[in-house]
C-alpha cells in the first residue's frame, strides 16, 4: 500500500484485500494486529499464521505474561512499515502471513488446555501454514510440539533461555512451565542429539542428551562459535525454535517471570537468529513475555523482534528448498 493511499485507509488489519504488503498506519493508533497483518480465521492460501496463546497457569513465580502476546502485538507496530534488517528476501511482501488471533480456551478449565493448544495448531498445520506463536508461559511449547510430531515426526529444537526447562516430570498431567522439554523429550517429540539449547545459566542435573551452550560459553567464545554448533547440531532436520525471552539478561528485558543475571545481549540474540538462516525451520514461538514488570515496554519490543526474526527464518527456510 503506497503511503499516499494510507490516508484514505484505516486499520488495515481489518481492510487490506491481501495478506501481502506494508501498513503505512500511525503506529500509535489502530488495531494491533502482529506486524498489522489481516485478522482472519480464514487459512485459506495462507503460507504463516501469527497466534496468540496468552496463558500463563504453569509459572513456578510471577504471572503476567497472559499479556504478553497482546503487547507483543502492539509494540510490533513500529515494524510494520520497513523490510527485516540484514534479510535478502523480505517476507512481508513475498509471503502470505495471517495474524490468526488467540488461541481461545477456559481459563478456569486449566486441564483442558493442552488438548485446545494442540488443537489449535494443529488446524494451522492442516490447512498447510505454518505458525508463529506468541506467549504465554513457557509450558506452552509442548502442547505445540505434539501437533508439529504428529506431522513432521521427532523435532529438531532450538531453544533460547536461562533454563533448561529439563527438570523431572513423568506426569504428563502436570502443566508446569520447567518441565516440558523433559516430557518432549520422553514422549519423543524432540530428537535430544539434534536439538540445543543457548544461553542456559541455571544447573540441571540431566540434560537427558541435550546440547548445551551456556551463556558463559556463549560470551567467551563468540555468537559465530555458537551458531557454527547450533547448525551442525540441528543440520538439515526439521527444526522449531522456540525463544523464551529470559534468555536475554534482565537488563535487556526485565519484564518476566523468572529473570536470571548474565544472560545474553539483544544484540548477541539478533545476530544468531539472523545467522540462523538456512536452518529447516518449521515453525517456532517467543514466550514469557510479562509487561506487568516492566513499564518501559522494552520486553514487550524485543519479543517482537524475535518473532519477526522467526519470520524470516520461516521464509528463508521455505525459499531455500
Amino acid at each position: 500500500m503506497a503511503l499516499e493511499d494510507a490516508k484514505h485507509e484505516i486499520d488495515t488489519a481489518f481492510t487490506r484485500t491481501q495478506h501481502r504488503g506494508y501498513a503505512f498506519e500511525n503506529a500509535f493508533a489502530g488495531a494491533t494486529s502482529f506486524l498489522r497483518r489481516t485478522y482472519t480465521k480464514d487459512l485459506t492460501g495462507v503460507n504463516l499464521a501469527i497466534t496468540g496463546v496468552p496463558f500463563d497457569q504453569a509459572v513456578t513465580h510471577r504471572t503476567g505474561t497472559r499479556f504478553g502476546p497482546r503487547a507483543i502485538r502492539e509494540a510490533s507496530s513500529l515494524m510494520a512499515f520497513d523490510p527485516p534488517t540484514g534479510w535478502p528476501t523480505n517476507p512481508l511482501e513475498e509471503l502470505d502471513i495471517i495474524d490468526y488471533g488467540d488461541v481461545a480456551f477456559d481459563y478456569a478449565m486449566v486441564s483442558d488446555f493442552p488438548a485446545t493448544l494442540t488443537a489449535h495448531i494443529r488446524k494451522i498445520l492442516d490447512a498447510g501454514a505454518g505458525s508463529i506463536t506468541l506467549g504465554g508461559d513457557h509450558y506452552i511449547t509442548f502442547p505445540i510440539l505434539r501437533a508439529y510430531a504428529e506431522k513432521f515426526g521427532p523435532l529438531s529444537l532450538i531453544h533460547f533461555d536461562a533454563h533448561s526447562d529439563l527438570w523431572p516430570d513423568d506426569d504428563l498431567t502436570r502443566i508446569d512451565h520447567g518441565t516440558m522439554f523433559y516430557k518432549a523429550v520422553k514422549t519423543g517429540l524432540v530428537d535430544p542429539k539434534r536439538s540445543v539449547q543457548i544461553g542456559i545459566r541455571t544447573t540441571t542435573e540431566d540434560y537427558l542428551g541435550v546440547n548445551v551452550i551456556t551463556a558463559r560459553e556463549l560470551h567467551e567464545k563468540g555468537t559465530a562459535w555458537a551458531v557454527a554448533r547450533a547448525r551442525d547440531i540441528v543440520g538439515d532436520h526439521q527444526t522449531y525454535v522456540t525463544f523464551d525471552i529470559d534468555a536475554l539478561d534482565p537488563a535487556f528485558a526485565p519484564g518476566t517471570g523468572t529473570p536470571v543475571w548474565g544472560g545474553l545481549a539483544s544484540w548477541q540474540a539478533a545476530a544468531m537468529l539472523r545467522d540462523l538462516a538456512g536452518i529447516n525451520m518449521v515453525g517456532g514461538d517467543v514466550v514469557e513475555v510479562s509487561p506487568p514488570y516492566d513499564p518501559t515496554g522494552v520486553t514487550a519490543i524485543a519479543g517482537a523482534h524475535v518473532a519477526y526474526e522467526l519470520i524470516c527464518l520461516y521464509h528463508w527456510a521455505r525459499t531455500q528448498r
